[in-house]
């Protein structure tokens, strides 16, 4: 985006279904954290009846396994992963050191990609019936900000994962990654506002 030379901004964005999937189990197994980001919709809270140290060892291990999903260039495994039976290719674990995640993710596989697979779906036909529109958004917001600085943006990247929280808002999810509820993604004069400090802290 700008010719030979110039600053080169990328933004993808997404409704990731491994990402998805990751909140959905995160929500499934009482995962505390990120604290930050939101519960998905439609996804039924469960009451579960682990002693600390094994609630503690399971948010570890489902930390690691977040942080691979979202950015997996920035926090490549240590150790070979291993695609897990009945998630078909969204999940990963590491060998070693994800026995206890491995064990309380399994029942959930048929319900856990089910969900995600809905979910992008309906990203997909959202963003099929504005086309177009995502682009400008973010176009806009870097327009703005290069007026407001007086400077041509610098070169960025930027991943967006537009899902289904229960509150509108942004959030940082990695070092280049950020999570946009589908609602305020939908809402362009909210958008507009909400991105703008994201393309400021970037470009």
């Amino acid at each position: 985006m700008g010719g030979a030379g110039a600053p080169e901004w990328v933004i993808r964005e997404d409704a990731s279904q491994p990402v998805l999937l990751a909140l959905y189990l995160r929500q499934v197994l009482g995962i505390r954290s990120p604290d930050e980001l939101p519960q998905l919709r439609g996804v039924p809270a469960r009451i579960h009846d682990r002693d600390e140290e094994a609630q503690a060892r399971l948010e570890r291990q489902w930390r690691e396994y977040w942080a691979m999903t979202v950015e997996p260039q920035a926090h490549p495994s240590p150790v070979p992963l291993e695609l897990i039976d009945g998630f078909d290719t969204l999940v990963a674990l590491p060998l070693d050191g994800s026995d206890d995640l491995r064990a309380a993710i399994a029942p959930y596989a048929a319900e856990a990609v089910a969900y995600s697979q809905s979910a992008k779906e309906r990203y997909r036909k959202d963003s099929a019936a504005k086309p177009g529109v995502s682009y400008r958004a973010y176009a806009s917001a870097i327009a703005e900000h290069e007026r407001q600085v007086g400077r041509r943006a610098h070169s960025f990247e930027l991943n967006v994962q537009v899902l289904p929280l229960t509150q509108r808002g942004v959030w940082w999810i990695g070092s280049l990654t950020i999570a946009v509820t589908d609602g305020l993604r939908g809402d362009v004069a909210a958008f507009d506002a909400a991105i703008h400090p994201i393309i400021a802290e970037l470009a």
